[in-house]
């Protein structure tokens, strides 16, 4: 584990310092481009008939559970540090969009996904059953909070525009991850699953994690406000983020989304009336560090996957059909909505299109994606998946700011 952990730390920061040296785009987007490169490097050694270091890259990563990294240790951390930053008198004047376009939007855009691709895909000569192109569905329809938030810092949005777009994606994961558990189960089971049942999960996961979360906040807030030593208070908002995500799993609530309140709570009421300024400059310095150095690991991690994707000519053609659904859902769920009720709730005449563009996808749906059970359908789900959130991060990402700016115009 220490070599995996050494080997993982030392290409980011390699990839990290070339892309600051040498390419000189938003850290999220370059190590992940400088990640790609390299794996496509290996596997153009690989071909020539140098196969050590392919081989090697290939068992490195057999060796880490992307799905478990991600899901049970960087996350939670992630979010929090996402949310500790959002304010949240800004959110609560769009509360009602981004409960909207969190819950309906990803709801409706699961099922865009899910019976276009399944329409689509024997086009491409890939068929692939309704319920799994429902699961590719949910785990493609919420924006990733970690993609986001790292892109949006660099894009200049639009205030009103960033706090919807990174409220979004705040809090539709969790429940695009319950919807994904839903579809999982049915898959498993072979039984649909009842209006009743499914409503309860919802209630029980995101409900039960939104109150775990105030809870969790409240505490550290009063703890936080009883001392003024700052080593101390980093340390609690350290062990209220580990110590809350893993309490949120036994207790069968979502995490995710116990994070994001957490954080808004600690990072508003906590920052503005539990912490001296000194303390809040290094709680500030600690997270801001935190979110920088394992958004840096994760899309290197996602550069470097790309050696585990099986293509071929019909999966690149049906990974192009993928991507195309899966911008066309978002403009049906989130970009119509927002063009016919968007002045109405207070966003600019032409949100529509930054929120369009603007949703991406990152490591989660990655994740989510490699967890899936083993199989042939399991291999072109993934397939799909990397390709969207490629194609989401690269060039989604690399063109957010001038679609802002155009809108803005």
């Amino acid at each position: 584990m220490l070599d995996i952990a050494a080997t993982c730390l030392a290409l980011t920061a390699v990839m990290a310092w070339i892309n600051h040296r040498f390419v000189g785009l938003p850290i999220t987007i370059g190590v992940m481009s400088v990640a790609l490169a390299f794996s496509f490097g290996l596997v153009a050694l690989e071909w020539m008939g140098l196969r050590e270091f392919y081989a090697y890259e290939v068992s490195l990563l057999a060796s880490i559970d992307f799905s478990q990294v991600l899901m049970q240790g960087m996350l939670s951390m992630l979010l929090f540090a996402g949310a500790l930053h959002v304010d949240l008198s800004e959110l609560r004047a769009f509360r009602w969009p981004v409960a909207v376009l969190a819950v309906a939007g990803t709801v409706a855009s699961t099922l865009v996904v899910g019976f276009a691709l399944w329409a689509v895909l024997p086009l491409a000569g890939q068929p692939l059953p309704l319920v799994w192109c429902l699961l590719f569905g949910a785990l493609i329809s919420p924006t990733d909070p970690i993609a986001v938030m790292g892109i949006l810092k660099s894009a200049g949005v639009p205030r009103a525009l960033e706090v919807v777009i990174a409220g979004e994606s705040l809090f539709n994961d969790g429940v695009g991850v319950v919807i994904f558990a839903l579809i999982l189960g049915m898959l498993a089971s072979g039984e649909a699953p009842t209006v009743a049942g499914g409503a309860a999960l919802l209630l029980r996961e995101a409900g039960g994690g939104l109150a775990f979360g105030l809870a969790l906040g409240w505490v550290a807030y009063r703890m936080l406000r009883a001392i003024d030593s700052y080593e101390e208070e980093v340390l609690i908002t350290l062990a209220t983020v580990i110590g809350g995500y893993a309490a949120a799993f036994h207790l069968h609530v979502s995490g995710p989304l116990a994070m994001v309140v957490a954080g808004l709570f600690v990072g508003n009421h906590g920052r503005a009336l539990a912490m001296s300024d000194r303390t809040r400059r290094y709680v500030d310095m600690f997270w801001e560090l935190v979110d920088s150095t394992l958004n840096a690991l994760l899309f290197v991690l996602i550069g470097l996957e790309v050696v585990l994707v099986a293509y071929s000519p019909g999966i690149a053609l049906a990974s192009a059909a993928a991507i195309a659904v899966t911008l066309f859902a978002r403009l049906a769920t989130v970009g119509v909505p927002v063009a016919v009720a968007g002045t109405a709730v207070g966003l600019p005449r032409r949100a529509w299109r930054v929120l369009t563009w603007g949703g991406l996808r990152g490591g989660i749906s990655v994740a989510l994606a490699l967890g899936l059970p083993a199989g042939p359908e399991r291999d072109l789900v993934l397939a799909l998946t990397y390709s969207v959130v490629v194609f989401s991060i690269l060039v989604q990402g690399l063109s957010i700011g001038r679609v802002a700016r155009a809108a803005s115009a």
